[in-house]
């Protein structure tokens, strides 16, 4: 068997040192001589490995003690639900960043909850740019202003922490958690669908301002409430051990690759690299965002002529390269260069469209 480049937006290529210690340790885990997917969550092994899961995050992150760890589930659109139930009360309003389909998402899933402000949108402009500071309408008197730090689909990015004053910042960061250093104590709460960055898809890493757990908001289930989940270890129900454990392995690579600093520069060398093949290629290939708005993570580009993206793609696919596909809703191409994804396989992309420019004019 050979390792293809996989570029896909999620779930995502992970780590291959990562890969193959769960390999090794599928069958005998820990020398227990079972697997971590057949181990309780409430036994000494999974506890250990748990704490230092929690412990590696907030080392990587420079998490601060008044912040809470959680480990959840259901993806993020889940939370897009679960973070107004949790942080608005009755009649509360909440200002939403939309800056891409997720946002978009986030915004439509809350409306339920809380009374949602669309602050600022860039849906005019395509959701090809980020909305200027200045056309932003933020309510003071706001529950908390969400924003999506990364767009999957249209591939913008936030390239600093907007400032929303007083009110707390909620960041879905689901597309580029971990690829950075950020400052945690910016934020009210970061969430984050482990799909892309962090591990398999159905696991949700949470970091959340503790004195945000104790809001009084409305009346919900336990399972729902997150102030449940941190009192209980993120164990008030059986967790998905196996996200979790394979969270832990992927910390652990992060910080034998040098920590966020040292992922920062390398994701910002990929990317570089990759915008300059499509922007020096005179037109062959174009990437349709905002420059000061470009994503590291996630590089959207079309070809100079539709007609060849049947081919380009049947192409790649041969040459080891797996889904470029854009997202339907906006077609062409998309590169995802998560953590993952190493120097070596954005080398092998741009010289394939090098090579398909010189073979199809």
């Amino acid at each position: 068997m050979s390792r293809i480049w996989n570029f896909s937006a999620g779930p995502a290529a992970l780590p291959l040192p990562v890969l193959e210690r769960a390999q090794r340790e599928m069958l005998d885990w820990n020398g227990s001589g079972s697997s971590v997917m057949e181990q309780s969550h409430r036994g000494k092994r999974f506890g250990e490995m748990a704490a230092r899961t929690e412990a590696d995050l907030r080392e990587l992150m420079a998490i601060p003690d008044d912040y809470a760890v959680l480990f959840l589930q259901g993806g993020a659109t889940q939370h897009f639900a679960q973070i107004p139930m949790n942080l608005a009360g009755e009649g509360d309003s909440a200002d939403y960043l939309v800056t891409g389909h997720w946002g978009q998402k986030a915004a439509s899933e809350a409306a339920p909850y809380v009374q949602v402000n669309v602050a600022a949108s860039s849906k005019a402009q395509n959701y090809l740019s980020l909305p200027p500071r200045e056309t932003w309408q933020l309510d003071p008197r706001a529950a908390y202003v969400h924003y999506t730090s990364n767009e999957t689909i249209h591939g913008v990015e936030f390239r600093d922490v907007p400032d929303v004053g007083d009110v707390p910042l909620v960041a879905d960061m689901s597309s580029n958690i971990l690829s950075e250093p950020i400052d945690v104590s910016r934020f009210g709460l970061i969430y984050a669908g482990a799909q892309k960055n962090i591990g398999p898809a159905g696991f949700v890493v949470m970091v959340m301002r503790r004195d945000l757990l104790q809001r009084a908001t409305r009346p919900m289930a336990r399972i729902l409430r997150y102030a449940e989940h941190a009192a209980n270890g993120s164990m008030l129900n059986t967790p998905n051990t196996w996200g979790w454990y394979v969270t832990g392995l992927t910390l652990q690579w992060l910080k034998e690759q040098g920590g966020l600093a040292a992922m920062a520069t390398r994701n910002r060398a990929k990317a570089e690299q990759l915008y300059r093949a499509i922007d020096g290629s005179n037109g062959y290939y174009r990437s349709p965002v905002d420059p000061a708005a470009r994503s590291r993570m996630n590089v959207p580009f079309t070809l100079h002529d539709s007609a060849l993206d049947a081919a380009f793609l049947q192409e790649s696919e041969a040459a080891g390269l797996i889904a470029l596909k854009g997202h339907k809703a906006v077609g062409g191409m998309r590169a995802s260069l998560y953590n993952a994804v190493p120097p070596e396989a954005v080398d092998a992309l741009v010289a394939f469209m090098q090579d398909f420019a010189r073979r199809h004019g």
